[in-house]
C-alpha cells in the first residue's frame, strides 16, 4: 500500500522549529557519521589522544522518512533543500549549538556543534570523504566532551544524527487536497507533535 507523503517545514514565528539534534543508534536519514581520532583523514578510533569529534549529515533533502504516529497512522515525510537551509540558519540564530541529546531523551549528549555547512558541489562544498550525500545536505561537526558518550559511540550504540522539533505538514503539489482539509490536517499534526513533546518532557 502506498503511504501518504508529506513535506515538513518550519515557521520561525510559530511553534514549528527544530531545536535539538539527537545522537542515535539508527538515524532516520540512514547515514552514519564519521568518528575521528587525531588523524582526521581516516575513520578510526585510536587508543590515545582521540579527538572525540563526529562529522556527518544532520538532514538530507528529499529523502523519504517513514513515520508512525502513536495512533498507528503510517506515512512518509521529507524536507526540501530550502527548508533544510532555513532550519540550519534558524538553529544557529537561536543559539542551539549545544542542544544535543542521546536517543531523543532528556539525557544531554554533552557535546556541541563546532562545524556546519550545506553541501553545494558548485561552490566546492562537498560531502565529507566516505559519505555519499547530495547537494542540500546539512553537515555538522560535533565535539563530544564526555568520555562515557564517546564510549557509546565506539561501542556502536550511537551511529548518527537525528533532528527533533515541531513541524508543519504539507502535501506535495502532486497530491490534491482540499485547502480546508489541508489546513485541518496541518493543525492536527502540529497538535499531535506538541502533545508528544510535552509527554517527553515529563
Amino acid at each position: 500500500m502506498k503511504l501518504p507523503l508529506y513535506e515538513l517545514r518550519i515557521n520561525e514565528g510559530s511553534q514549528s522549529i527544530v531545536d535539538a539534534i539527537a545522537l542515535v543508534e539508527e538515524p532516520a536519514i540512514e547515514s552514519d557519521f564519521l568518528a575521528f581520532s587525531k588523524d582526521a583523514h581516516r575513520e578510526m578510533f585510536a587508543s590515545n589522544d582521540e579527538r572525540m569529534e563526529l562529522l556527518g549529515a544532520a538532514m538530507v533533502p528529499d529523502m523519504k522518512i517513514f513515520r508512525k504516529d502513536p495512533d498507528g497512522t503510517e506515512y512518509n515525510v521529507f524536507f526540501s533543500k530550502d527548508t533544510i537551509r532555513e532550519i540550519a540558519q534558524v538553529y544557529f540564530k537561536k543559539g542551539f549549538q549545544s542542544n544535543l541529546n542521546l536517543h531523543h531523551t532528556a539525557t544531554p549528549a554533552k557535546s556541541f556543534i563546532f562545524q556546519s555547512y550545506i553541501v553545494d558541489s558548485e561552490k566546492g562544498m562537498t560531502a565529507p570523504k566516505g559519505l555519499d550525500l547530495p547537494d542540500g545536505t546539512w553537515v555538522v561537526g560535533v565535539k563530544v566532551t564526555d568520555p562515557k558518550v564517546w564510549g557509546e559511540i565506539k561501542a556502536g550504540k550511537v551511529k548518527g544524527f537525528s533532528v527533533e522539533g515541531l513541524f508543519e505538514f504539507f502535501e506535495p503539489a502532486m497530491n490534491t487536497t482540499n485547502p480546508d482539509e489541508q489546513e485541518l490536517m496541518n493543525a492536527l499534526k502540529l497538535l499531535n507533535h506538541l502533545l508528544q513533546n510535552k509527554a517527553k518532557s515529563k
